[in-house]
């Protein structure tokens, strides 16, 4: 059996967690164009080594992040997101040029 160990939970069995994806900085959603947007939302590297992958829990719907190496499947460790946010990014809701006429 495969433990990953939850910041919030500790020690769980892998089978109580789904893959989130790898992890990469956002770009600025206000400032960057749509083709480094789309790049953002569906690319990744692949990149053989130590990854940032996000990692939910599912019994207690818990986002967090883990570094593993992808060679060997070694999960280095895991952290809170806080580690890499320091502030909540809000998306309008508007289309540009809206904003203004709420």
């Amino acid at each position: 059996m495969k433990i990953l160990n939850c910041p919030l939970n500790g020690p769980r069995n892998i089978l109580e967690f789904s893959y989130g994806g790898e992890f990469h900085p956002m770009p600025d959603p206000s400032r960057c164009g749509s083709k480094e947007w789309a790049e953002y939302i569906y690319f990744a590297e692949n990149q053989a080594g130590l990854v940032t992958e996000w990692w939910y829990h599912l019994a207690s719907s818990y986002w967090f992040l883990a570094q593993r190496n992808t060679i060997t499947d070694e999960i280095v460790r895991t952290f809170e997101v806080n580690e890499v946010f320091s502030e909540r990014v809000e998306f309008s809701t508007q289309p540009e040029g809206d904003q203004n006429n709420g």
